[in-house]
């Protein structure tokens, strides 16, 4: 493995609440006079760590992913390693030119045409003005306006401020590229255009940390992610892991990370049958998750204690949300004293990136005898073959291929 060009140990940052207002040495000691434990404890509260003790490598070539709710510390993070803003503690070493795209049209003037800003604002991004002038055409082409590139950028509309903008950072070239959730910008075509963009800077080799609520884009485009959360890092690892860990756990009102790792779980046992593991045990390489397209067998292991007979089974597959997939059910069923395992044949399971979970059940003649959301979550981990931003991706992962046949209009 190549060695880090991003080296951080322990980085902290801690931010005051609010304004501190200077009310004078007067007031302060009447304050500290009526309460001091008030006062002590207001100054006290006054601060909060947006980061706290975090550590991480990038290295070269590397797209790193970083994760997780608004205020986690994600900007704070890539505003440290830019240089925007000093730790409270740690250090971070950068080994390369770095390119920030943390604010979206820095530097424009809304008295300015678009080609003066084109200009001004490459020149705070770095640029020199040679380079901006060998790129320009290329910049204003990826806008889309051509049209408009000599008009003052206050008559442009909010998506061609942002389209010219993101045009501009995006043809920064740096060895170390920083990115804080810029891929949404403009409307639809565009976004899949700087997605493409994105992706060309990855394929090149360079160095990328990408912060992102798109997890299809995170996806598409990380190695590896960082779930930061409450500025810490709660999970650091493949894409397709801590992705869908987060979100199994954001689906599920989750606050902290999910203990059981293993297929077995703790529970009482009932007075004729319990599940107590499930697996995918073709394909083999993972018991957890999937991650070919393709023929699936899925066990469940069903431990019963008496006879069952006249018995019901039921099985669903949910979305991480509780939005049923897919369910099924089999009945009269006779079990016999002992473990049971049961396997569900699948030619494939055709469904988008992320955590699943699945729901089985058993009654007889007396009622409910078990019912279980296996444990761990089914993590696809497929390859999204679907529209990049999550809302218009549905839940099908469904290669396809288009074919556009043009044909003349036939005469009048």
């Amino acid at each position: 493995m190549t060695a880090p060009v991003i080296h951080a140990e322990s980085l902290c940052k801690r931010y005051r609440r609010g304004l501190e207002v200077d009310t004078g040495l007067r007031h302060t000691l009447e304050a500290f006079l009526r309460s001091p434990i008030a006062l002590m404890r207001r100054k006290k509260d006054e601060t909060f760590w947006a980061l706290k003790d975090v550590s991480l490598d990038v290295h070269e070539g590397e797209v790193l992913g970083l994760i997780g709710r608004n205020g986690a510390g994600k900007t704070t993070l890539l505003k440290v390693l830019s240089r925007i803003t000093r730790p409270t503690e740690g250090w971070a070493e950068i080994h390369g030119r770095v390119g920030s795209l943390l604010e979206v049209g820095t530097g424009f003037h809304p008295e300015l045409t678009g080609r003066e800003n084109t200009f001004l604002s490459g020149a705070i991004l770095g640029m020199s003005k040679a380079e901006i002038a060998r790129k320009f055409d290329e910049i204003v082409a990826f806008a889309e306006l051509e049209k408009f590139i000599d008009t003052p950028v206050k008559h442009y509309s909010s998506g061609m401020y942002v389209r010219l903008a993101f045009a501009v950072a995006a043809h920064l070239e740096p060895e170390i590229l920083l990115v804080d959730e810029v891929l949404a910008v403009g409307d639809i075509n565009f976004q899949k255009k700087c997605l493409g963009r994105m992706g060309d800077v990855a394929r090149a080799g360079r160095t990328v940390v990408l912060v992102s609520h798109q997890l299809n884009q995170i996806r598409r485009l990380c190695q590896r992610v960082i779930w930061v959360d409450n500025g810490q890092v709660r999970q650091n690892g493949p894409t397709h892991e801590v992705v869908s860990a987060y979100e199994s756990a954001m689906a599920r009102g989750s606050s902290s990370a999910e203990g059981d790792s293993g297929g077995a779980q703790h529970r009482e046992s009932t007075s004729k049958a319990r599940f107590v593991t499930w697996a995918i045990v073709e394909p083999s390489s993972e018991p957890h998750t999937l991650s070919t397209f393709g023929h699936v067998v899925i066990r469940f292991v069903l431990e019963a204690n008496s006879k069952v007979e006249d018995g019901h089974h039921g099985i669903a597959l949910y979305a991480s949300d509780g939005q049923l997939i897919w369910g099924n059910a089999k009945d009269p069923l006779l079990l016999r004293p002992g473990l049971h395992e049961l396997y569900y044949t699948f030619p494939y399971l055709p469904l988008r990136p992320g955590s699943y979970f699945w729901r089985v059940s058993l009654y007889d003649g007396c009622g409910l005898i078990d019912v279980w959301d296996g444990v761990p979550d089914m993590i696809v981990a497929t390859e999204p073959l679907g529209h990049p931003r999550d809302e218009w991706a549905g839940m099908l992962n469904l290669p396809m291929r288009l074919d556009i046949v043009s044909k003349d209009r036939q005469p009048a």
